[in-house]
């Protein structure tokens, strides 16, 4: 990789021409340089030490002071469009239980958090442009959401894709759409403050922030994790859950052995050599849940510190800038992690909690094993789990897109209790009523194949 002379005032100028924030155009700079100087953001495993100890929301009062909830605003990254599942809308609005969104079920915790708390609880989601318009007329069906002074949403940022071989801004007039990229979720930061939704918060008396991905549906606001984060006099706080053999690729915290700081180290910052240690689950325990507290005024100041630039770790992250078209050229998305923002601030900390908060949907795998009923939804519209170890869903390529997924379970999802695992490698469609027990394989077929109504699919395949 040669970098081109003209390459970054090219990408800066097309992002000022885009009306993108001068703050974001000046975090896009660093980066761009760092980047061009070969600094790709690695983390040595001579570098840090595991964590060994952390507070544990299981060791808090539930019943705890409900005072620090009432200054806590909660806030939901929602610009994703879940290409993952072949969508081109919010992924927010995909519908999990009884009908209801992921970000419908967000707004029923945040009611009965207020109800049981008597806090004001505003819900602000970080949107994209794409993301914004469908997601702001669901928050309109509810008005009562509404906290005055306080918009319901703000922008994130865009940057430039950029050609692989030269780091210059790619021109794709097939779609131009594709030569724009969001910047990860550490671009919530620069967004807060040139947005003027950090001043809006603490205008209001809000002192603190959860941040959490709108398609965690275990993120509910907890009064008890408030309280001893406001307690904590910390800046920042991590919300991680303890890593098992599925975990080795998520990204996990550790300690740097200069100063003693709280680190984010994800793959893509990994050396080869270190991904033995990586993948080590008992060396580091915990992985990064993706949800955040933040004091709003150390925020602050840290950002007026720093002109808005927090310095969060790049992360290099190569594809075909049509993903579909794996002849396109290929490109680089300069991205940060929120989560990273952690090695940023003295005295940040993180707090161990239960799986039963971190319920992210990132394939039709994790989805339809929340539509089953391997998880009831309670009164305070969280998903719990009441199958103990949950069964492991694999589908194969004929499920991978939503459409395709709905498509062959048009009567939801089968019964998964008694299941260990269900692996589905053909064309299947389910009909009303299966029952899956054990570790049940449905195989590759030469074509489409029913799965009858009141079947039990198990190790063997299918039996009436």
């Amino acid at each position: 990789m040669t970098p081109s002379p003209d390459a970054l005032e090219a990408a800066t100028a097309k992002m000022r021409a885009a009306g993108v924030a001068d703050v974001a155009v000046d975090v896009f700079r660093q980066a761009w340089t760092e980047l061009a100087q070969g600094r790709g953001g690695r983390i040595g495993e001579d570098e840090i030490e595991p964590v060994t100890e952390l507070d544990s929301l299981a060791d808090l009062d539930p019943d705890a002071d409900p005072g620090a909830l009432g200054r806590t605003a909660v806030i939901k990254l929602n610009g994703g469009l879940g290409t993952s599942m072949g969508m081109d809308r919010a992924k927010s609005l995909v519908t999990v239980r009884e009908g209801r969104s992921f970000l419908e079920l967000t707004i029923d915790q945040v009611r009965h958090a207020r109800e049981r708390s008597g806090a004001r609880l505003p819900l602000v989601l970080m949107n994209s442009f794409r993301t914004r318009d469908d997601s702001r007329e669901v928050l309109r069906q509810h008005p009562d959401l509404a906290v005055e002074g306080i918009d319901p949403d703000f922008l994130q940022s865009q940057e430039p894709k950029l050609l692989a071989e030269d780091l210059s801004p790619v021109s794709w007039p097939a779609d131009p759409d594709l030569e724009w990229c969001p910047p990860g979720h550490g671009d919530l930061y620069p967004s807060l403050l040139s947005s003027g939704m950090l001043g809006q918060l603490r205008a209001a008396g809000f002192r603190y922030a959860m941040v959490s991905n709108s398609d965690n549906v275990g993120a509910a606001p907890s009064a008890a994790i408030a309280d001893w984060f406001a307690r904590s006099g910390a800046p920042l706080a991590m919300e991680v859950c303890r890593r098992t053999g599925a975990d080795r690729k998520g990204g996990h915290l550790a300690v740097r052995r200069a100063d003693g700081q709280l680190v984010l180290r994800e793959k893509a910052q990994t050396a080869p050599e270190d991904a033995e240690a990586f993948g080590d689950v008992e060396r580091h325990r915990y992985f990064n849940t993706n949800t955040l507290w933040l004091d709003l005024d150390r925020l602050a100041e840290v950002l007026e510190e720093r002109g808005g630039v927090l310095g969060l770790p790049l992360i290099r992250n190569e594809k075909n800038v049509d993903p579909t078209d794996p002849s396109s050229p290929r490109v680089v998305q300069i991205e940060t992690a929120m989560g990273s923002a952690i090695e940023v601030f003295e005295g940040a900390t993180a707090i161990e909690v239960p799986r039963a908060r971190f319920r992210p949907v990132k394939t039709t795998d994790d989805l339809l094993l929340l539509r089953s009923d391997c998880f009831e939804l309670t009164d305070d519209a969280e998903l719990r789990a009441v199958c103990d170890p949950l069964p492991l869903v694999t589908l194969g390529d004929h499920y991978t897109t939503l459409a395709s997924f709905e498509s062959r379970f048009p009567h939801g999802a089968p019964s998964l209790r008694e299941a260990g695992s269900l692996t589905v490698e053909g064309d299947w469609t389910f009909g009303r009523s299966v029952r899956v027990v054990d570790d049940a394989v449905l195989p590759e077929t030469p074509g489409a194949r029913p799965v009858p109504d009141h079947a039990v699919v198990g190790p063997h395949g299918v039996r009436s």
